[in-house]
């Protein structure tokens, strides 16, 4: 495996005084010394993604000395972010995250050389872009990416430091280092779309992200200096809510179509249509083409009107107390079946969430059981704030 492991420890570059200086408590390590710090500045690893995970990924990388970052982003910096994603501030709202992302971790250390990747990785630019670091970290939220990420990590023998986050829980392992399984082997197919909330929608514990961050940024470290037990064949499993740590062991799967010992996926694919994104984006526009939708404004111009419009609102009870549409009734969407009765099918009824997803499926469930007169409020409440009344609060 081409990793900065395998340099020769001549081939390594030396470091200047200051550099000495910076890293005194790395070098006094026996496991570390001067030529681990050599190896962590010869080292070039690639960072997919600066949100959750990358926040603490970018800050401890950049600290700890490795010579070559680079960075994979295209997105904008959100208020909603600033929760989380430590690398950035309030000074940074609007701006691109890999600039943003780029100007901290220069600051924290400015020997680094930080590689910035534009653009969001695909199937025609993955191994282009990987292809010249020794270490991938994965920190994305979304299965298509990670699909890809895993793919071009297996294809170009490369390690991959994995994470994941989502409410209170993370997991974190490494994939596809020296005969360990890649994360086919634990994940053959993806869940239908739809069915995993985002952290958008299902929220996620704010520090939770600098746990599993850090370890996967620990994981760099040990596979660029060759030294301890890495997390390979090892899933961790961490529950915040009850600060307790866990173990899965992982074994390679010989029938695993990547990294099998017959693999059948030799280049990349279209992993959105892997993921079953485009089948499902087509099949919902067909179904809420049927289905009608109204506007904030025109909610309130029918309100305002005296309508009988009975709004239904699909969120969580938790969501209810942050924000609400004044004179709604809250039955969330996973209580609406077992419900339903509480609800008159010859009513105008107009269903809403935060933002339009959650109700469309409410619209289209109680279309199936007979109501024939639902509307989806588009946008749901936050468009009703930014266009109705601003004093409801966005979450």
């Amino acid at each position: 495996m081409a990793t900065a492991t395998m340099t020769p420890a001549a081939a390594l570059p030396e470091l200047t005084n200051e550099e000495i200086l910076r890293y005194s408590r790395h070098l006094i390590l026996p496991e570390v010394g001067m030529e681990g710090q050599r190896r962590l500045k010869a080292a070039k690893v690639l960072m997919v993604g600066t949100g959750g995970l990358g926040a603490p990924l970018g800050m401890y990388l950049a600290a700890v000395g490795v010579g070559r970052i680079g960075i994979v982003d295209f997105d904008t910096v959100d208020v909603t972010n600033l929760q989380r994603q430590i690398i950035h501030g309030q000074k940074d709202i609007g701006r691109k995250k890999i600039d943003s992302a780029a100007e901290t971790m220069q600051d924290i250390n400015p020997y680094l050389e930080i590689v910035k990747h534009e653009t969001f990785l695909t199937s025609a630019n993955a191994l282009d872009i990987i292809k010249d670091y020794d270490v991938v970290v994965d920190g994305t939220d979304n299965f298509p990416t990670r699909y890809l990420v895993n793919d071009a990590c297996v294809l170009l023998n490369k390690p991959n430091a994995y994470g994941s986050i989502f409410r209170f829980e993370g997991q974190a392992t490494v994939f596809h280092h020296e005969d360990g399984p890649c994360y086919r082997c634990l994940y053959p197919e993806p869940p239908p779309p739809g069915l995993v909330p985002s952290c958008a929608e299902g929220g996620v514990l704010g520090i939770l992200p600098a746990i599993i961050g850090s370890i996967q940024a620990t994981e760099t470290v040990k596979l660029i200096l060759g030294k301890g037990e890495t997390l390979k064949g090892r899933l961790l499993l961490y529950d915040s809510l009850n600060m307790k740590f866990r173990e899965l062991k992982l074994r390679r799967n010989p029938e695993c179509p990547v990294c099998g010992d017959h693999p059948t996926v030799t280049e990349l694919i279209d992993y959105q249509e892997f993921c079953g994104i485009p089948q499902q984006a087509a099949k919902e526009a067909e179904q809420e083409g049927k289905l009608s939708e109204i506007t904030p404004l025109e909610l309130k111009a029918k309100l305002d009107a005296g309508e009988p419009i009975f709004v239904l609102d699909v969120r969580e009870p938790h969501e209810y107390e942050i924000a609400r549409i004044e004179g709604t009734t809250l039955i969330p969407l996973g209580q609406l079946a077992r419900r339903v009765e509480e609800l008159d099918s010859t009513a105008d009824i107009v269903i809403h969430c935060k933002s339009g997803m959650r109700s469309a499926k409410a619209q289209r469930l109680l279309k199936d059981m007979g109501f024939s007169r639902v509307t989806n409020l588009t946008g749901g409440i936050l468009r009703w704030s930014e266009d109705v009344d601003p004093d409801v609060p966005q979450y």
